[in-house]
């Protein structure tokens, strides 16, 4: 019995650092661009501005936590995108989506789900462009394309 307790508090603990780093870089994250180096002395910023894989989520035509809406099957979906950049001269939209679980496989149904939603609504929305989305992992700094 106390085993079991013992990994019901982890899981919480697990989750509440989740929530809290996701706060964390969301808002961090929010303010970033490719060229922006203000507070190039945090180690998140450090890492983004070293990854040349992601300079595609940071040019001038992109927004961070951009609002997209739209029906899916008949009903009305409305959602946030972490990051959305948009490449006009080769017609190519990309999502990033930051996740901070420490397990990728708790929840990467849900989130791959997630994804293919905002691609849906934004396939309406760019209906000429091709739609890349991606989860970036912030605890091992991973980048994954979702088909």
């Amino acid at each position: 019995m106390s085993s079991k307790i013992h990994f019901i508090l982890s899981d919480i603990e697990k989750q509440k650092f989740a929530t809290s780093t996701g706060k964390q870089t969301h808002a961090i994250l929010q303010y970033y661009s490719g060229s922006n180096t203000k507070n190039l002395d945090n180690e998140l910023y450090k890492k983004f501005s070293t990854n040349k894989e992601l300079d595609k989520f940071f040019c001038a035509d992109s927004k961070a936590e951009a609002p997209v809406a739209g029906y899916i099957n008949g009903r009305f979906v409305s959602r946030r995108i972490d990051r959305l950049a948009t490449n006009h001269d080769d017609k190519t939209v990309y999502i990033l989506d930051y996740k901070t679980d420490s397990d990728k496989n708790v929840f990467h149904d849900k989130y791959v789900a997630q994804i293919k939603e905002y691609k849906t609504l934004l396939h309406d929305i760019y209906p000429e462009y091709k739609i890349h989305g991606f989860i970036l992992w912030i605890n091992d700094f991973t980048l994954e394309e979702i088909a």
